[in-house]
């Protein structure tokens, strides 16, 4: 119980002037005061659900479905004495710890017919990264996914999320994302605007995030909502899905934004209700069709999701080109790329599937999607970087290990797991087997932990610095 959670007297008499009348204040402050069980969702760019649940389950994992997302799960652990994010599974990116309200937006978009996997996606406010790798996923890593963040402090983050769970097909963008509009008329198949909101229905992770609630804070932000949700509306093509989504309760943030582009844009597009998205989806349905999450409903954060489906276009007095400067990489000639490819098939059994492009001494795979939108945005990454060029050759990168090193055939060094914790520690390997030569790709349990070199009977750890943990690692 969080006795100290902060639940101002004028945000509750907000709250009870809209709460359906089926749901009452006692059980939302209660619930509001409840922490809220953990969950996660089993990356399937990694390994399929139930090989997943089947290799926790000796660890006493126990997982619980979430009913709207086939991934998810609420997990009990028997043993919590290693932080979740230093579980072996975890460092391998397996899976992500998600709050399971938050995995609604997703499934909401691919529960339509008009998303597809190998398309032109966008999420506008992706940081950390928990539904950018969802979609991917989703995706399985075809097309290509504009991931944008406006927070240069969270870029960071959604980049190392992105690499860990061994996503290919995203592009990261930082803009304020009211420019997709203005530069991408009419580009996307489908968008996820998860959009910043006052974040009401965080209260049970953050007991002050109330702290500074006003009436006026949400019409502040409820006006940059409709801004954002009106400039992807115009970068969506007709026929596309787009969902809105918030973690907040307000009508403000939620039902009027909608209801302002609807006013705006009339029959140019319509609602589609999601009263059957999973069993149960009704409790927490409006009469618009949108879902309205209270956190005492499912025992969740509480979460808004609305989906929209455009039907044709519409007049854009955004539209107005970006300043682009000189893109710096170029493609990589035949000569220099079939080699290098035909090396790699020869050393790990693996074909990377993309686009070579090189900058300086760097050698990138890029989406092959890439090419849609090449020159009318500035990316600050695209796919991933594949190899470091040198005079006598080339390194491969540790992301190139975690997003293709589980599906490697040869080339690959197997852990036990008191090594794979010195791995993780930074430090160099002599395993018990013939010593081999050059880079091989370094596993634990069938899954990349990163790449090494073999220098006589030794493995040289080529993991990055910053990835480098020093204590409480997976049992050894």
């Amino acid at each position: 119980m969080h006795d100290n959670t902060y639940l101002p007297d004028h945000f509750l008499r907000h709250i009870a002037e809209f709460m359906p009348s089926h749901l009452s204040m006692e059980a939302f402050v209660a619930s509001c005061r409840q922490p809220l069980r953990r969950s996660i969702r089993v990356n399937t760019l990694k390994i399929p659900v139930s090989e997943f649940v089947a290799r926790m389950a000796p660890l006493g994992w126990q997982l619980d479905p979430v009913p709207w997302c086939e991934t998810g799960f609420w997990l009990t652990r028997s043993d919590e004495s290693v932080p979740l994010g230093n579980t072996a599974e975890h460092l391998c990116g397996l899976f992500y710890i998600q709050e399971a309200s938050s995995m609604l937006p997703v499934t909401a978009l691919f529960a339509s017919e008009q998303t597809r996997g190998d398309g032109m996606l966008l999420d506008a406010a992706a940081a950390p990264g928990s539904k950018t790798t969802q979609i991917a996923a989703l995706m399985e890593n075809r097309g290509m996914l504009i991931a944008n963040e406006f927070s240069s402090s969270r870029l960071k983050v959604l980049s190392a999320n992105i690499q860990r769970c061994g996503v290919t097909n995203v592009g990261m963008t930082h803009f304020d994302a009211k420019v997709f509009g203005q530069w991408l008329p009419e580009t996307f198949d489908a968008i996820l605007l998860d959009a910043p909101c006052s974040g009401e229905g965080t209260v049970r992770k953050d007991e002050d995030a109330l702290r500074n609630w006003s009436l006026e804070s949400i019409e502040e932000i409820a006006a940059v909502q409709r801004g954002l949700l009106e400039s992807a509306f115009h970068a969506l093509k007709p026929g596309g899905v787009l969902v809105y989504s918030t973690c907040t309760l307000s009508l403000q943030e939620n039902q009027d934004v909608c209801q302002s582009l609807q006013e705006k844009f009339g029959d140019a597009f319509s609602f589609d209700s999601l009263a059957d998205l999973f069993p149960g989806a009704e409790k927490a349905c409006t009469r618009e069709g949108y879902l309205h999450v209270w956190p005492q409903i499912f025992d969740s954060e509480g979460f808004f999701v609305a989906r929209l489906r455009k039907h044709h276009s519409v007049p854009n007095t955004m539209f107005k080109p970006g300043k682009l400067g000189k893109f710096p990489f170029s493609p990589l000639p035949e000569k220099e790329a079939g080699p290098m490819l035909r090396e790699i098939e020869g050393n790990f059994g693996i074909v990377p599937h993309g686009q070579l492009f090189g900058r300086n001494d760097e050698i990138w795979l890029f989406p092959h999607a890439f090419e849609q939108v090449q020159g009318k945005l500035r990316f600050d990454r695209i796919g991933i970087k594949l190899a470091e060029t040198f005079k006598k050759g080339y390194r491969l990168t540790h992301e190139w290990a975690l997003a293709y090193g589980h599906e490697a055939s040869k080339g690959c060094v197997e852990l036990d797991a008191a090594n794979a914790r010195e791995f993780m520690m930074g430090r160099d390997l002599w395993p018990e087997q013939d010593a081999g030569t050059g880079e091989v790709i370094v596993r634990y349990q069938g899954h990349p932990l990163g790449m090494g070199k073999w220098v006589g009977s030794r493995i040289k750890n080529a993991l990055p610095r910053e990835l480098v943990r020093d204590n409480n690692l997976f049992n050894a």
